[in-house]
């Protein structure tokens, strides 16, 4: 008998999950996985993209190609180039033989343009981390240290409760006992319930996490049609007459009125601005679903949860509407699954209680661990 009371110590002893040290603090994500990817995109390819057309604008030497009279030297060639670039300005007639002028000077702006999409791209990720991070990184450390506490708290139960049975207790006024104190809740962890209750009465997290993916999408949006305004306006016209007949060289006449000018840069600047349009397009539903997830419950974490003794967060209709903190939370604590212990302990005993043939013997982790403990030869059934 005392061999089987000491291996039924070493299984309850083992049972308990060690008391989490601070690598649960330094490794926690405060970010989705949908939300790390959109910030790796968004940010990362302007970024890319600008330094390829940097690169190329400064190894390509001259930035405009244009096409001076023959008997202009190379010095004026040379000036010719640097003023048409300085100016971008496109010198045409419309149908009617009215003159006009077309500046351009969004080419030259478009690389430096992307480096301001970049930071508007990150600005609701900064948004996040300053506004709602720090609130979102105690209210984990909390909730995951509550659930693994109360793991080992109904561990320690069963130890207790075979303590008391091993005193001489009746058998059946043990298991009286037993059964008041279930009806009575006095297993229940009333801290933890009712924290994750009140957070179903707050919007703090889900407010930030809202504006956060509208800025997103309306930066999107903006820098789409910033893009498609460039390719109607601007990015068809890579080929201008330039006018260098401005100060003192206004009244020489044997400068040209007009000299024809080309860019040969354009057709990197055009495929820079598709690419970057394309992938930004399809960016959208993914911010869009990042954002849909609000609007469902996730109780699968919860309903595992609820092997706990007197735990029925989801038995006792408390999720209501699902855009509230509590889900913001459930969602976070779903990407750090990893860190908490106690999840892949009870979704076991979850799926061993499937498979076990009489079922209404266990209802809690409790009646799980007595029957391990070899406390079900006198246990009654519900």
């Amino acid at each position: 008998m005392s061999l089987s009371h000491t291996a039924a110590e070493f299984m309850l002893s083992d049972a308990l999950l060690p008391e989490p040290g601070g690598a649960r603090t330094q490794r926690l994500r405060l970010e989705l996985r949908s939300d790390r990817l959109l910030k790796f995109v968004t940010v990362g390819l302007p970024l890319c993209l600008v330094s390829l057309a940097i690169a190329r604008q400064f190894s390509a030497g001259s930035q405009v190609s244009c096409f001076p009279p023959t008997n202009f030297t190379g010095k004026q060639a040379a000036y010719v180039d640097t003023a048409c670039w300085d100016s971008l300005l496109h010198h045409g007639s419309d149908t009617e033989g009215q003159p006009f002028t077309k500046s351009l000077w969004a080419l030259k702006a478009f690389p430096y343009s992307l480096l301001v999409v970049a930071v508007l791209m990150y600005l609701p990720c900064l948004l996040w981390r300053c506004a709602a991070a720090p609130a979102l990184h105690c209210d984990l450390l909390f909730i995951m240290g509550e659930l693994d506490k109360s793991y080992n708290r109904s561990v320690r139960l069963v130890q207790h409760m075979r303590k008391v049975q091993q005193a001489g207790a009746e058998p059946e006024t043990f298991w009286e006992e037993y059964e008041r104190a279930r009806r009575e809740r006095y297993f229940e962890f009333p801290l933890l319930e009712r924290y994750l209750g009140c957070k179903q009465h707050t919007h703090c997290l889900v407010c930030i996490y809202l504006l956060r993916n509208l800025l997103l999408l309306l930066f999107l949006a903006a820098t789409c049609l910033y893009l498609v305004f460039l390719h109607l306006n601007i990015f068809f016209q890579d080929e201008f007459n330039c006018s260098i007949r401005t100060g003192l060289l206004q009244a020489e006449p044997h400068i040209p009125s007009l000299i024809p000018c080309k860019l040969p840069f354009y057709s990197i600047f055009q495929l820079t601005s598709v690419s970057l349009g394309c992938v930004y397009v399809l960016l959208i539903p993914v911010v869009l679903y990042s954002t849909l997830q609000l609007c469902q419950w996730d109780k699968g974490l919860l309903s595992v949860y609820e092997m706990l003794p007197a735990f029925d967060l989801l038995s006792r209709k408390m999720l209501a509407c699902p855009v509230n903190d509590l889900n913001v939370i459930l969602l976070f604590l779903r990407d750090n699954i990893s860190h908490l212990t106690s999840f892949s302990r009870l979704n076991a005993l979850s799926a061993l209680r499937e498979a076990t043939a009489n079922k209404e013997d266990i209802d809690t982790v409790v009646d799980f661990m007595t029957l391990l403990a070899g406390l079900e030869a006198t246990k009654p059934k519900h």
